[in-house]
């Protein structure tokens, strides 16, 4: 029951109605007994600044951040982690003494389906705040080579810094160059997200040019089977979903909320059931 005393938290984005976020939150809720409400609120590029003021004002307890906010939300903060300063981006946001501070659990949430990639070729598709927290993610897995890919390799220098040191950016048109010896894909990019669902980053022809037992991770989780990770699934490919991140960053970011750690499999059940409904 939403009372006078609930405690507000929010994700702010553009879209943001496909976000998944409150299902999972509000269900961690209802189970821990918190007297908190999470909702999707959609804030466009301009006057980011204001809606933040006005939500602090209105003592929301945290907001989680996403497209396209990850880096601009930056100049608005009172202050930043060192793990958002290193990616470079910010997805979550925790009040502070005199203003919102931010942090970024993009990296950690990647990272928890992954095990030991030490020594490991990892090829990164896309060059958003996402793609920084997944090369920080590669890093602390302890990756051997980090390869980025984009249309524009001057762009994805830029927006990686400053964990682009460890990784090598190459024009997308050199993909098959690469691909043989790339133990784990990763897709940072929305192709292939809803509405878009026939759309895939790579063809089946470059699936095909990776070594037998690689892994091909696609950060999207709406929908949840990809046409990437359908395409990737016959091929005997190892295939992981944007779910296992969503959860992941989600129950950090309790960790800046709450004194107590979040249900993860109370959430991670909530997202399950939603999708079979």
């Amino acid at each position: 029951m939403i009372t006078g005393h609930t405690r507000l938290l929010a994700v702010l984005g553009d879209p943001v109605r496909h976000s998944l976020s409150p299902v999972m939150h509000n269900a961690a809720f209802a189970e821990v007994g918190l007297d908190a409400c999470y909702v999707a609120l959609p804030a466009p590029e301009t006057g980011l600044g204001e809606i933040l003021a006005a939500l602090w004002q209105m003592e929301f307890l945290g907001l989680n951040i996403t497209i396209p906010h990850k880096q601009t939300v930056m100049a608005h903060l009172t202050g930043i982690s060192p793990e958002a300063t290193a990616i470079g981006a910010v997805n979550t946001l925790y009040r502070g003494e005199s203003g919102w501070c931010g942090t970024n659990t993009d990296g950690l949430g990647f990272i928890q389906p992954l095990e030991d990639w030490r020594g490991t070729r990892a090829v990164v598709l896309g060059y958003g705040g996402a793609a920084r927290a997944v090369v920080w993610g590669l890093q602390r897995l302890g990756c051997g080579e980090i390869h980025g890919f984009t249309r524009n390799s001057q762009k994805l220098t830029q927006k990686l810094t400053p964990v682009a040191a460890g990784v090598q950016v190459h024009l997308w048109s050199d993909l098959a160059t690469y691909l043989p010896e790339t133990q784990l894909l990763v897709n940072t990019t929305p192709v292939g997200m809803a509405p878009e669902v026939t759309a895939s980053p790579l063809s089946v022809e470059q699936l095909k040019l990776l070594p037998p037992g690689a892994w091909v991770y696609d950060l999207i989780y709406t929908p949840r089977r990809t046409k990437l990770l359908q395409m990737a699934e016959p091929l005997g490919y190892c295939t992981q979903d944007g779910l296992a991140m969503l959860v992941g960053q989600g129950a950090a970011a309790w960790d800046y909320w709450f004194p107590h750690p979040a249900p993860v499999a109370v959430m991670t059940r909530s997202l399950e059931q939603y999708f079979q409904s």
